[in-house]
């Protein structure tokens, strides 16, 4: 009866064994994150902290056809991370967007913000925003825009759950937005009104409460800290975003972005383009960082053949990147999106988050072990 017994519980072992290995042969990002390697693994041994998702997408075509293939780790929309400068992406597309509407203006315009020495361009703002995230370029663009032009406006293209209601950096959720003065001329110009927009409320899904402390200033509360009125832009989402950047004629006209042939191949170039091509000190704004997957650890240069076209945001312990991953050389592309929050101490706003150690070792390994998978992959 013993024997019979240890028989039956090591076959249905051997039997779960062997679905677990079809499963993760099946699903590439499975396999993936049971690797030995250390910057996966000590991720996903204790997973539960660090919150992580994932969503990978396969790429195939047949004829004229584009077939997309999700593969998902974690993925909720109703679970809350910060999004960060992740956001910045749609806003620099609806800028591009809104400058379609204004006879006379296109992304050479000269502008300032009412109250701004900075006077610069559309197309400087968007190439600062994706060479090295920067956050007075993008609030230039929300003034641009408000809030209420950017959430009615990516809502009518039916990208998924989504709210962006705050500038970034110093965080100002004020519902006004300053006028903008425009150069028609070396010696004209003209002012675009701000506007007044939608104040925000808070959001109503999980996680939106986090760790056991947060400093404010230098007060230190011990109480969880509240993101519920920060701005909100799941994975899904953005994965859906570059798709219509990437892949345009994949989605019916409604569903894309009104962006003509000029503002698509400038949009593109800049998500690409890395800080010393756009003019950056490479020492200090190396390859890797905005460029999370694959190379966010390393400071050596990227290679010519290898384009990722991206959007990345790292606060709060929270890092992200949307990528679209194209390698010429080697006929491979993918689309990747992935979050992992880093903060051991689970104290907010005092700076002490493993972003070094721990989250960015994790994404670029992430992006290196499927673009290796990538490599050996037949494709349909």
């Amino acid at each position: 009866m013993l024997k019979k017994l240890l028989a039956s519980i090591f076959f249905c072992a051997y039997l779960m064994v062997s679905c677990n290995e079809r499963e993760q042969q099946q699903d590439p990002l499975r396999m993936v994150l049971a690797s030995d390697n250390p910057k996966i693994k000590r991720v996903v041994d204790s997973v539960a902290p660090y919150e992580v998702q994932i969503r990978y997408t396969q790429i195939d075509r047949q004829n004229d056809s584009v077939i997309f293939t999700d593969f998902d780790y974690q993925v909720d929309s109703s679970h809350y991370f910060y999004p960060a400068s992740t956001v910045k992406l749609p806003i620099a597309i609806l800028a591009l967007e809104k400058l379609n509407k204004i006879d006379g203006m296109d992304i050479d315009t000269r502008f300032y913000i009412e109250g701004d020495s900075v006077e610069t361009t559309f197309a400087k703002s968007i190439s600062a925003i994706f060479a090295i995230s920067d956050n007075e370029s993008s609030n230039r663009l929300f003034e641009f825009l408000g809030q209420d032009i950017l959430n009615n406006s990516l809502e009518k293209k039916e990208v998924g759950s989504f709210r962006i209601v705050h500038r970034l950096g110093l965080h100002s959720d004020d519902v006004t937005t300053k006028p903008l003065i425009v150069y028609e001329d070396d010696s004209t110009t003209t002012i675009i009104e701000g506007s007044i927009n939608t104040p925000a409320k808070p959001l109503n899904i999980e996680g939106l409460f986090k760790g056991s402390a947060f400093y404010d200033n230098d007060s230190l509360f011990h109480e969880p800290f509240d993101f519920s009125l920060k701005n909100y832009y799941p994975i899904e989402t953005q994965h859906e975003v570059l798709k219509r950047i990437i892949f345009p004629e994949h989605f019916p006209p409604d569903k894309r972005f009104d962006l003509n042939e000029k503002q698509l191949r400038f949009l593109l170039d800049a998500m690409q383009t890395l800080p010393r091509a756009a003019g950056y000190d490479p020492d200090k704004y190396y390859d890797g960082y905005c460029k999370f997957f694959m190379f966010g650890d390393s400071k050596e240069h990227i290679p010519e053949h290898i384009k990722i076209y991206n959007k990345v945001g790292f606060a709060f312990g929270t890092l992200t990147d949307c990528a679209y991953i194209s390698d010429t050389k080697n006929d491979i592309d993918f689309l990747l999106t992935a979050t992992i929050l880093v903060n051991k101490n689970t104290i907010f706003n005092d700076d002490i988050y493993e972003y070094d150690s721990v989250g960015i070792p994790f994404l670029a390994e992430l992006g290196r072990q499927l673009y290796t998978y990538e490599r050996n992959r037949k494709k349909e």
